[in-house]
């Protein structure tokens, strides 16, 4: 996350409800409306069958009550807007409660392409869908399960699985290479990206993930990938926290990008 931002939270009404201005729905229905056919073309099968389950709006920014509404029908989850960045404490425990925490704000055009932090469209259109299938749900939630057991020395570690599964996960459909992971749904340029043949792939194998550093602000350059949802889903049922001790032993793997110069 961003130590500083230009972006101010908005806040829901007694309701749930927030107030988001024209500008704001037209930014979302444009991105709505650009990143669309992205989706259909290059996301995979439980990804799209989520968007279609959840009907979300195409022309303003949907409403979390409405999401949780949906969502809790079929799995039992809501999405909370949560007033500013949260940490990995605050994170893990409201995935354990089966609650997604969502940024509240939406981008601006200057940000159209690429935000640094995360904002509604990514939280709205990136990560609901998949939570409307229950066992990505679960899989959610059993990381934040560790999480809430885990020291706070080791989030750093298991919010890797998190990163390279749910946030920028791959996987082998009918053959195929599909992007999974929610932060390729919401990214107008790094979902192609992810797939373009330039990054390094690699199996999905829980330690290697847990051992390999990555950084928020650039397109990832190394990508896992799903040749078996079961094998994902199995890692929802290990010791995650012995995973993590076990990664911490062996060490980081040496990072595959540049170090972020100061700006």
């Amino acid at each position: 996350m961003p130590k500083s931002t230009e972006y101010d939270a908005k806040h829901p009404d007694a309701d749930g409800f927030i107030a988001y201005d024209a500008e704001e729905d037209a930014v979302w229905r444009d991105l709505y409306a650009q990143q669309l056919p992205a989706v259909r073309r290059h996301m995979a099968t439980p990804y799209l069958r989520g968007l279609e389950l959840l009907q979300m709006s195409a022309d303003r920014v949907p409403q979390c009550p409405d999401i949780s509404a949906r969502l809790g029908g079929l799995t039992g989850w809501r999405v909370e807007p949560v007033p500013a960045l949260i940490g990995f404490g605050k994170f893990f425990g409201m995935l354990a409660d089966k609650a997604f925490p969502a940024a509240s704000f939406i981008r601006k055009r200057k940000h159209f392409d690429y935000i640094e932090e995360p904002d509604i469209f990514h939280e709205i259109f990136g990560h609901t869908p998949l939570l409307t299938d229950p066992a990505f749900a679960g899989f959610s939630q059993a990381i934040g399960q560790a999480g809430t057991r885990c020291d706070k020395a080791d989030y750093a570690w298991l919010i890797r699985l998190y990163w390279f599964s749910i946030e920028f996960g791959l996987m082998r459909q009918d053959g195929e290479l599909k992007a999974l992971g929610s932060g390729l749904a919401s990214s107008v340029t790094e979902l192609p990206w992810s797939l373009s043949g330039q990054p390094e792939l690699r199996p999905f194998d829980v330690i290697d993930i847990l051992r390999t550093p990555y950084r928020i602000d650039i397109h990832q350059p190394v990508y896992f990938v799903i040749e078996d949802l079961d094998d994902l889903f199995a890692a929802a049922r290990r010791d995650l926290l012995a995973d993590v001790a076990q990664a911490r032993r062996l060490g980081l793997h040496a990072p595959k990008y540049p170090p972020k110069t100061a700006a």
